[in-house]
């Protein structure tokens, strides 16, 4: 079995296109975990086995469901749980995107919510996906709480938010 494969095709099902599985996803974004065993012809013990290999730990399994943590493009908007992060958060981005989000801040794009890095190697790691040289931004997560910013657990490594306003931001000095 091609692990890896599966694992894009997990994510590809449960991230992005629910409806060619024929999926039904809650409101949380779980589906169960028998109609993704059934849509793809796998087992549970599959299941678990890309779970087990994967580094970026994006799924999550809760008795007979199963969810992708974070990423989803989806129409629906998948409910989060609010959590308390870390005081700095970190983000990594392509230099062409700069100057914009100087004007607007960090904002989801194609994706349900803006995504941080608890340290500056993931964001790092993120950030290079566009560019070989990316820009470390540094989120001041304290102040923005206290400002009313909400922020929501992904996983062990991201946090998740609806939009971060630039004054949050410290941008390097280019």
């Amino acid at each position: 079995m091609d692990y890896i494969s599966l694992s894009k095709e997990i994510s590809y099902a449960l991230r992005h296109a629910p409806w060619e599985y024929e999926l039904e996803m809650d409101e949380e974004g779980f589906v169960p975990l028998e109609q993704l065993l059934n849509a793809l012809g796998i087992t549970k013990d599959d299941v678990l086995k890309v779970m087990e290999i994967s580094e970026k730990k994006r799924l999550e399994l809760n008795g007979d469901k199963i969810r992708a943590l974070y990423g989803h493009s989806i129409p629906m908007h998948i409910k989060k749980i609010e959590g308390t992060p870390p005081s700095v958060l970190y983000h990594g981005t392509a230099n062409r995107f700069i100057d914009s989000i100087k004007q607007t801040g960090l904002l989801p794009m194609k994706r349900q919510y803006v995504h941080l890095a608890i340290d500056e190697e993931t964001a790092t790691a993120v950030g290079k996906r566009r560019d070989k040289s990316p820009v470390l931004l540094k989120i001041d997560t304290k102040q923005a709480i206290a400002d009313g910013i909400r922020f929501y657990i992904g996983n062990d490594k991201v946090w998740l938010c609806d939009k971060l306003p630039a004054k949050y931001i410290s941008f390097p000095d280019l």
